[in-house]
């Protein structure tokens, strides 16, 4: 009988290790990507201009708009898939609530004007 305590015991052993192992790992995957997450910049903390020059300056970029929610702007077509078109992108900045600081890529739907290909 003392055997099969010995393999229970092991076993639980064995889950303790599982366990910690996970939340090991866990806590090393949001250490890294925490960090990543909370360097995007916000419209909220930029003025208008000051927006439409990020979006200019780089190709397409991430922006958050307020609280958790974000979106991807771009400067023009050049930066979406090949079949994608773009739309006038207005975000929430520090001193205007409407600013247009860019585009937006989107499948094109029906009703759409493909002057721009």
């Amino acid at each position: 009988m003392r055997p099969r305590f010995r393999a229970v015991e092991d076993e639980g052993r064995w889950a303790v290790l599982k366990v910690s192992r996970f939340v090991c790992v866990m806590c090393t995957v949001l250490g890294i990507s925490w960090p990543a997450m909370a360097q995007r910049p916000s419209t909220l903390d930029m003025t208008c201009p000051d927006a439409r020059a990020v979006v200019s300056r780089s190709r397409g970029i991430v922006l958050g708009t307020g609280g958790s929610t974000y979106d991807r702007f771009v400067r023009d077509r050049g930066a979406c898939e090949v079949t994608e078109i773009t739309i006038p992108a207005y975000a929430p900045t520090r001193d205007t609530a409407d600013c247009f600081i860019g585009y937006r890529c989107r499948e094109p739907g029906r009703g759409d004007r493909f002057d721009g290909f």
